[in-house]
């Protein structure tokens, strides 16, 4: 058995309250939990306006199936038009 760990540090340059950047993280992680079938949560800055980090877990029985699963993951998180992603770190064990 393999876990993928991702971390993601995100920063939502249009957010102007707490509010404006948890409809658009609650959004992301919902998303991201319905297409890709993985653990989500944002795991710190959770009073920041502008930045967020959320953590991504996957569990698998191949590290190739997992590499691919993190990849495909960061590319939809990249791909949002309404944050930028400052760092990512990923982790297999």
């Amino acid at each position: 058995m393999f876990v993928a760990l991702l971390e993601i540090e995100l920063r939502l340059e249009a957010s102007h309250s707490l509010k404006d950047k948890r409809q658009v993280v609650q959004s992301l992680i919902d998303q991201m939990r319905r297409r890709f079938n993985v653990s989500v949560a944002e795991v710190d800055r959770l009073d920041a306006w502008q930045s967020a980090v959320i953590g991504v877990a996957c569990v698998a029985n191949e590290k190739r199936f997992l590499q691919e699963a993190i990849a495909h993951v960061e590319n939809f998180v990249e791909s949002d038009p309404r944050i930028v992603v400052v760092r990512t770190e990923t982790e297999i064990v």
